[in-house]
């Protein structure tokens, strides 16, 4: 194992805020802060899904164009279903590899990895390719299952101005609606009930892949 991959998930987190908190302006901290505020202030955590309640099914394409049907991959086991908001974000990027990483254990285990991100199915393919995954990358346009789980937030204004100059997020999503999903993370039994959920209105805080193996070990 090199030595990335001994860093935990978690770790390189805090790198990625504290590297933030000292090259951002102040008032992109402040604006940033207002976006997670307004997502708290929403009540998005406590509308969304939750554990005990039935996972709804869908119907996606991966990033080849290739369609993927939850409810398939139910029948073979588990199913870790995660939330990405884009290549473009550096905190999605850490995740996907921390999950690749863990993939071999959820396999060990009996469990699927199925990645959603409301990117164009071209720009997904470019973060499959980027980091390697051998999971499924699912292009959920226009957030239409995100909004079924009840995760999809608008962006504060400020924050949608920023990011409409950095990147341009209408480019990625194919939208100009301003949408994200929370960086939310379910485990889905075979039965399609929610077993596990993450769900934080703080988009650089992830599930731990370290917890999600440990509450698929204690299933078994």
């Amino acid at each position: 194992m090199n030595e990335q991959a001994r860093v935990t998930l978690q770790e390189e987190l805090q790198q990625q805020k504290d590297k933030f908190d000292e090259t951002a302006t102040d008032e992109t901290k402040i604006t940033y802060k207002k976006g997670i505020d307004e997502v708290v202030e929403s009540g998005l955590v406590e509308i969304a899904l939750q554990v005990g309640e039935s996972a709804p099914d869908f119907v996606l394409n991966n990033a080849k164009g290739e369609r993927v049907k939850l409810s398939d991959h139910l029948k073979n086991g588990p199913v870790v279903l995660t939330w990405y908001r884009g290549g473009w974000c550096p905190y999605c990027n850490l995740t996907l590899y921390h999950l690749q990483q863990t993939l071999p254990v959820f396999k060990a285990l009996g469990a699927q990895l199925l990645a959603l991100t409301p990117e164009l199915p071209d720009k997904s393919l470019s973060t499959s390719e980027k980091n390697n995954l051998a999971f499924e990358v699912l292009s959920d346009i226009d957030n239409r299952v995100g909004k079924q789980y009840g995760i999809v937030f608008q962006l504060h204004e400020g924050v949608a101005k920023i990011y409409g100059q950095k990147f341009s997020l209408s480019a990625y999503n194919g939208n100009k609606e301003n949408e994200l999903p929370l960086a939310a993370t379910y485990i889905i039994g075979q039965d399609g009930i929610i077993e596990y959920a993450f769900l934080d209105a703080d988009y650089r805080n992830r599930a731990n892949p370290e917890d999600l193996v440990a509450f698929l070990k204690n299933k078994k």
